[in-house]
């Protein structure tokens, strides 16, 4: 075998590769030795076939095999000698280009010439850390008030309210509850999701498309009534968007809301002991909430911090993949929303820009948190990753058994959850070295979260 350096430009790297015809030929012997007790052909014995004849019958397809273990073979050693030996790492998979030319393949798998083919590969950036010790950060921590705890319960108990028939005649206001039956058209024909039947409204809970319960309003137990609207510009359903329908609506029966007596037995109908203990609870809850806040600003704050102070040439092939990974979403979400880039206040080629300096700050930041976590031996046990499993199957109830299976036989799908765990605790460890600085804010303020912001998270 040779192999030739093409290029050596940046984190860029090419190779010639020359495998010979006869280690080609040599290799597909050997491979036909082996088939000899394999396989079971018609008039010969097992063991006893040619290999002339197997030759005959196998030969291509033999060859076939050994130039790809050739390939592999050769990849493996080029890496090894002029990669790993140097201290670097590949930074993504290979590029192999094998001849396409008719004749030329041709040639090869009868092998009559060299195998010639290049490979191309691209390496990780050798990356200096930052000291740590040097970033300052603010960590935004709002306390939970008795008003927000009452807010909570408030809400709790709207959400619990008995709902009782208002009887014959009367009519839906504001607030009540109408079960309905409705067939829905565009043009005169019926569509795809436009039939309900014994469907709980809550007028004024905006629940369904604008305007529809809105003329639900003095509908009575009985009632027919025709509900004549246009679907949202917006809506998730494109080929519905913005469309004008028709609706046939039946009242089975108008609901009107009971009072809750907010007290002990309340609380014991949520499977709480008291009212103090259910408000404790709502308490623990909107603290968790408001820790998760705090964590996700501080982490922000942090990954910017570390974005500014770590800068090094970038593997184009990331950049290229997380590049189309952010593009090909905000297409579809452009598409699916019926808007352009017009409206939303720049041009496709603004927009590219901006979403390619995402693209690069992820993959920078990707580099740096796994330099960091490397560097410092912070792993992900396998006990943790089972435990966020068990997590993910909990959120599919009645499913748990499939899930489970699904991650145990996808090991891409098993390292999606290893990532964000990698993640958090690479942050765990700089957020213990950084200088950190609580700082009291408003619950509002806590939760605020501009574009910018939302944007540039990793």
């Amino acid at each position: 075998m040779q192999v030739q350096e093409t290029l050596s430009e940046g984190l860029r790297r090419e190779f010639r590769v020359v495998v010979p015809a006869a280690e080609l030929d040599a290799k597909r012997e050997q491979r036909l030795a082996e088939l000899k007790d394999q396989v079971q052909i018609r008039g010969f014995r097992p063991g006893k076939v040619p290999v002339s004849h197997l030759k005959r019958v196998y030969g291509r397809s033999a060859m076939a095999e050994t130039i790809d273990s050739a390939v592999q073979e050769a990849n493996a050693s080029i890496v090894e000698e002029h990669v790993s030996k140097h201290g670097a790492r590949v930074a993504t998979e290979p590029k192999v280009t094998l001849p396409t030319e008719e004749g030329e393949v041709q040639a090869l798998i009868e092998g009559k010439t060299d195998l010639t083919y290049t490979l191309a590969l691209e390496i990780l950036p050798k990356i200096e850390i930052a000291d740590i010790r040097g970033i300052e950060l603010e960590r935004p921590v709002a306390a939970v008030s008795d008003t927000a705890v009452e807010e909570a319960l408030a809400a709790l108990v709207a959400s619990n309210r008995p709902y009782s028939p208002k009887g014959e005649g009367a009519k839906a206001e504001n607030g009540d509850r109408v079960v309905i039956n409705f067939t829905g058209t565009i043009d005169g024909k019926p569509f795809e999701g436009g039939t309900g039947e014994d469907i709980t409204v809550e007028i004024g809970a905006g629940g369904f498309i604008p305007g529809f319960e809105e003329q639900l309003l003095g509908i009575a137990e009985g009632e027919n009534r025709t509900i004549d609207l246009s679907f949202p510009e917006n809506y998730l359903n494109a080929e519905l968007a913005g469309k004008a329908a028709s609706f046939a609506v039946t009242a089975k029966s108008v609901m009107a809301p009971g009072t809750v007596e907010v007290n002990d037995e309340f609380a014991k109908s949520l499977g709480m002991e008291s009212l103090a203990q259910l408000k404790e609870a709502m308490k623990g809850r909107l603290e968790a909430d408001h820790a998760a806040a705090s964590r996700r600003k501080v982490k922000r704050a942090l990954l910017d911090g570390l974005d500014s102070r770590h800068q090094f040439e970038l593997p184009p092939s990331l950049v290229d993949e997380e590049f189309t990974n952010v593009w090909e979403t905000i297409l579809g979400d452009l598409k699916n929303q019926k808007r352009t880039f017009e409206d939303e206040g720049t041009t496709e080629e603004a927009a590219r820009a901006e979403y390619r300096k995402l693209a690069e700050r992820r993959v920078r930041l990707g580099l740096v948190i796994a330099e960091i976590g490397d560097r410092n031996e912070i792993k992900v046990t396998d006990d943790e990753v089972s435990r966020a499993v068990v997590d993910r199957a909990r959120q599919f109830p009645g499913q748990e058994r499939a899930v489970w299976d699904y991650y145990r036989k996808n090991p891409q799908a098993l390292a999606s959850l290893r990532a964000p765990l990698f993640e958090e605790k690479v942050v765990d460890y700089l957020l213990e070295l950084a200088t950190v600085q609580d700082k009291e804010v408003s619950r509002e303020v806590l939760f605020s979260e501009d574009e910018a912001e939302a944007a540039s998270a990793s």
